[in-house]
């Protein structure tokens, strides 16, 4: 299992590959790792040494990689932080060329542009090049809640807003979007949420949300989803699986107080699952659930354990009685809401 990944590096911290690259050989992942920049470390330190490369030689680099073969044995391209506008029209080219050359490859695309606090903080020309060449590439883009709203040209401040805006983007290129640190009307207070969107389902994951904010957690939660898909998962085993392990990193940060993330130390937890605090799930058009690996439901009469599939009606008669999720409801079906 080979995913080329193609991002910011940095000496000291965890961005970019240094933060995805490490996470990835963890499922047993073989990365073959492209920077786009080499920096001391990420911003916000009093100094930062190193530079974004020249496009031409992250051109090179990925000739390289070509020229070795790797597209034919690929199961995933990541990409994340660019760096110029050069560098994005570069990864462009080369997904171009990558995909007919083997048809099963897959793209992510982490659109590294922009959070809430910040605002774009990338050049003028990147966020354009990576809204009309990068994501029509992609086979899943995985934007925190700022870029995706900036992707769309509208606010999602509702769940049916997220899923409509969402639902329109495959016309344009992925076929699964997923919605990070995503906080909507009917967010309670102290949570945050990830959300999944394909073209006939939705889930969404509720986590508490830590009084940290350290960077590179996209990074992260890119990684793991993508460690989840090249090994076989489906999206919501998949974001049950990156849910899981990036709030047990965070976790473990806030605990030891630093600026950034204890991903090395967390190694024990970033190939394991286990359940997170009021987790939400929802599907849409199903009359299953479906429980992602961190979850486990009990009802009156019956344990589910995680993976199995729910039939909604002997939920509905049963009911359930375990706290280890706050509630299963479905998405725009009129289904009612099952509260745990």
């Amino acid at each position: 299992m080979t995913v080329i990944s193609i991002q910011s590096q940095v000496a000291y911290g965890h961005v970019g590959n240094s933060a995805a690259v490490f996470p990835m050989q963890m499922h047993g992942i073989d990365v073959i790792a492209v920077p786009t920049t080499l920096l001391s470390n990420r911003p916000g330190y009093p100094t930062i040494r190193g530079r974004v490369l020249d496009a031409q030689l992250v051109a090179d680099l990925l000739l390289g990689v070509e020229e070795r073969g790797a597209l034919d044995t690929c199961r995933m391209i990541l990409s994340g932080y660019l760096g110029s506008p050069e560098i994005a029209a570069v990864v462009a080219d080369f997904v171009e060329r990558a995909k007919p050359r083997n048809p099963a490859l897959l793209y992510c695309c982490d659109p590294v542009l922009g959070d809430r606090d910040r605002g774009l903080f990338v050049q003028a020309d990147i966020p354009p090049l990576v809204r009309d060449r990068l994501c029509p590439l992609a086979d899943l883009i995985t934007p925190n809640h700022f870029e995706f709203e900036w992707l769309c040209g509208a606010k999602a401040t509702t769940i049916d807003q997220v899923i409509a805006q969402a639902q329109a983007l495959p016309a344009r290129g992925p076929s699964t979007v997923v919605v990070t640190s995503a906080e909507l009307a009917d967010t309670p207070d102290g949570q945050i949420e990830t959300l999944a969107v394909e073209r006939s389902q939705a889930w969404r994951v509720r986590t508490p949300k830590l009084p940290i904010s350290p960077s590179g957690t996209g990074d992260l939660f890119a990684s793991l989803f993508v460690s989840a898909r090249v090994r076989g998962s489906d999206t919501p085993d998949a974001l049950g699986h990156a849910a899981s392990a990036i709030f047990a990193v965070l976790e473990r940060t806030a605990a030891r107080g630093t600026e950034e993330m204890r991903i090395v130390e967390s190694a024990e937890l970033l190939a394991q699952t286990r359940p997170c605090t009021d987790l939400v799930v929802r599907f849409e058009h199903s009359a299953f659930f479906h429980l992602p690996r961190v979850m486990t439901v009990r009802t009156k009469r019956h344990q589910l354990n995680a993976g199995q599939r729910i039939n909604r009606q002997h939920v509905q008669r049963h009911g359930v009685v375990d706290k280890t999720a706050q509630c299963l409801a479905p998405v725009g079906s009129g289904g009612g809401r099952l509260l745990v």
